[in-house]
């Protein structure tokens, strides 16, 4: 793609004016890095407060009498029972039980917002408009920015500016003046750190960007350390450990999915692919998603087989990378489960060499969400 087809968000000339290297990533023209460099933004997130620009990603409104049950007919959550002002992480499924898309979805009372991944926001948008009843209105918000603002200070520099925010706990919505600034802001994000996301009229992105990066805890952060933040927290990228061909049960995403929503739930079933998932449920699955610990200092980058003792392919790492917070190369991977269950010693071949690695059952760092 020419950088001259590249869509840009509305911040893209203050990511100019602060020094960002700028890559191509879903379409966009999207800061990968400031002049900070992505370990030293990947430890400011850690410690104080980073800004990302999260424009890419597709804000959806959904409305109309039955929409709930309409959109719990199309993913695996409760979206029935999700109270006003709260928000669930889901997915979008097909018929052969693989995810379409993960996303969040909120409930603001006379309508949801839904919040997709950029590559997948134009599929997942037809898929809506082509699934809901035709009395459901499902509107695509290009006019709205969405800036997350994450880690340990969030808080305190959001709550100076807008005091409703101090009170937000894990998964909250609300309707926020941030400085005067109209936001949705939700007590959400996808580092493992107590934050926020915020949407706000395309607008008022770049005001609202500089009044956040006035305070002194705030740097702003590229792609390249929102990789690496999301990893140590081990959760799912999509396109590297999810994609239409995974089962969610194959991703280790049970926990996505509702309970109510699942065999012999109230609500059992009923969303596309819903019967693949529960005999993967019932049956087990052929291969898991699982963090790995690495031996030595040597990366274990995406694509890379994994082997057992006899040299025999049993897995394939997703993603990977260096690990900033804890000093050492860190991955995800999807391994038969029959290696995993004989516990057996594992191998990722880097450059026809053999590192031994083993599956750990924590991510690599803590999440602190914000839980009251």
């Amino acid at each position: 793609m020419s950088a001259d087809s590249l869509l840009t968000t509305p911040l893209c000339n203050l990511h100019r004016e602060q020094g960002a290297k700028m890559v191509p990533f879903a379409g966009y023209d999207m800061p990968v890095q400031y002049p900070l460099g992505v370990l030293k933004e990947h430890q400011h997130t850690r410690a104080a407060a980073g800004l990302f620009d999260v424009s890419h990603m597709g804000q959806i409104k959904v409305a109309g009498e039955g929409a709930a049950e309409a959109l719990e007919a199309l993913m695996p959550i409760d979206v029935i029972d999700l109270p006003v002002g709260r928000q669930r992480y889901s997915l979008l499924t097909n018929d052969a039980g693989g995810v379409m898309d993960d996303l969040m979805v909120a409930n603001c009372d006379e309508y949801f917002h839904l919040v997709v991944n950029a590559a997948c926001k134009t599929a997942d948008f037809a898929h809506l408009k082509a699934s809901l009843p035709s009395h459901i209105t499902c509107e695509m918000l290009d006019d709205r920015a969405l800036l997350a603002l994450q880690g340990p200070k969030a808080r305190e520099v959001l709550s100076r500016l807008a005091a409703a925010a101090a009170t937000m706990t894990f998964m909250d919505t609300a309707d926020v003046e941030v400085g005067g600034i109209p936001c949705w802001v939700s007590c959400s994000g996808y580092t493992g750190e107590d934050g926020y996301e915020l949407s706000v009229a395309a607008s008022q992105a770049e005001p609202l960007a500089k009044l956040l990066l006035a305070e002194a805890e705030v740097e702003f952060i590229g792609l390249g350390a929102r990789d690496s933040l999301r990893l140590e927290a081990g959760l799912c990228l999509y396109g590297h450990e999810l994609s239409e061909a995974i089962s969610p049960i194959s991703a280790n995403l049970l926990w996505a999915i509702s309970v109510v929503r699942r065999p012999n739930g109230a609500r059992a079933g009923g969303y596309p692919g819903s019967e693949v998932i529960a005999a993967d449920i019932d049956n087990g699955v052929s291969r898991k998603r699982v963090l790995l610990d690495i031996d030595g200092k040597a990366p274990v980058r995406d694509g890379c087989q994994l082997l057992d003792g006899s040299g025999a392919v049993v897995g394939e790492v997703c993603s990977g990378g260096f690990g900033p917070s804890v000093g050492k190369p860190i991955a995800m991977a999807y391994v038969d489960t029959a290696a995993l269950d004989a516990a057996e010693p594992l191998y990722a071949a880097v450059r026809n060499k053999k590192i031994p690695v083993s599956p750990r059952k924590k991510a690599y760092v803590a999440q602190r969400y914000y839980r009251g």
